[in-house]
């Protein structure tokens, strides 16, 4: 008997270094490799946006169809919406170099160097990656709608068919959809600043991974922060920054031109012609409702018998001074 203790006891050894490396096998990660397969596989629990089966009639097409035309392109279906579709207000590409950044100027610089509108809305790039929506002053404008849509996509996604995009709920099988299609839109590690050689760090399950997990989730944002600004009190004055007319011509031609040029979702019509900058210049300053400040900070209503309005532009997405910068454009002789 006892000569089978050390062997024994050489099994017990075995079995326990087996035990402890069970979940420590590594799998290759690599700049393609979305950010969410990493996640999973360090032990963090999928999202309540994953999809687990597309119903019939559902695909990634579909979705792409509604997010970029407002429409399944199926003949029998309603268009969502008569108004706007997902891109008149968000990007399907990211806005930043670096994901944790909310810097507005950085985003107009970015939106420039890669021919991207600058918008309202948070970009549709990496919004699975996410895990709240509707942030900051939303409430304000939406009261108890954005309670269920905080922290549930498919919510938030509604409640933009609806109030957004001034349209009709999208059915179950069309927002399986949209979603199939904006889970190829997720973020890869390619996207964030982790440098490259630090990448085996993630390719095994350790006793670190809740740190790895927080770690990898720390290089790009969770929500979208969000906070209205009011026009300034002297619209003749501004709110008394020096703006720079280089700096307002991509805001006028990648926001203002993006929705108005040839009436895209506006029944105001604009172009780059002196005659809309003229328009604009003239009212910047005036309290009517042609005026940019007007606008920019608290949206435009509907127009009579139309349900299509503007949505304001958030500290975030507009700074003031990118709002005396257009001005400066608008103004320039």
């Amino acid at each position: 008997m006892k000569k089978f203790i050390p062997f024994l006891l050489l099994l017990g050894t075995i079995w326990c270094c087996l035990a402890m490396t069970e979940n420590r096998v590594a799998v290759e990660v690599s700049v393609e490799t979305p950010v969410w397969e990493v996640l999973e596989r360090l032990g963090e629990p999928s999202p309540n946006h994953s999809i687990t089966f597309l119903p019939p009639k559902a695909s990634v097409e579909v979705g792409r169809n509604i997010v970029h035309f407002g429409s399944t392109k199926i003949k029998a279906v309603k268009q969502q919406s008569a108004h706007f579709v997902c891109t008149s207000c968000h990007n399907t590409e990211k806005e930043f170099a670096d994901l944790r950044d909310t810097d507005p100027q950085k985003r107009l610089e970015y939106a420039a160097e890669h021919n991207l509108p600058f918008l309202p809305g948070s970009p549709l790039y990496g919004v699975v990656n996410r895990s709240s929506f509707y942030n900051g002053d939303y409430e304000k404008k939406y009261g108890k709608l954005v309670i269920p849509a905080r922290n549930d996509l498919r919510e938030a996604i509604q409640l933009c068919a609806v109030e957004c995009s001034q349209g009709r709920a999208l059915k179950d099988w069309e927002m399986e959809s949209v979603l199939a299609y904006l889970w190829t839109l997720e973020l890869k590690m390619e996207d964030l600043a982790i440098p490259v050689a630090d990448y085996h760090k993630y390719t095994i399950k350790s006793v670190d991974a809740a740190d790895l997990i927080t770690e990898i989730k720390s290089y790009y944002n969770q929500d979208s922060p969000a906070h209205f600004v009011a026009p300034p009190d002297d619209r003749e004055a501004g709110y008394g920054m020096q703006g720079d007319p280089a700096n307002g011509e991509p805001i006028y031609k990648l926001s203002c031109l993006h929705c108005h040029e040839d009436q895209r979702y506006s029944f105001f019509d604009l172009n780059d012609g002196k005659l809309s900058r003229r328009l604009l210049a003239k009212h910047f300053p005036s309290y009517s409702y042609y005026s940019s400040y007007q606008f920019i900070r608290y949206g435009a209503p509907s127009h009579p018998g139309k349900r299509a309005y503007m949505p304001q532009f958030t500290s975030e997405k507009m700074s003031n001074q990118q709002v005396e910068d257009l001005r400066a454009y608008l103004t320039k002789k």
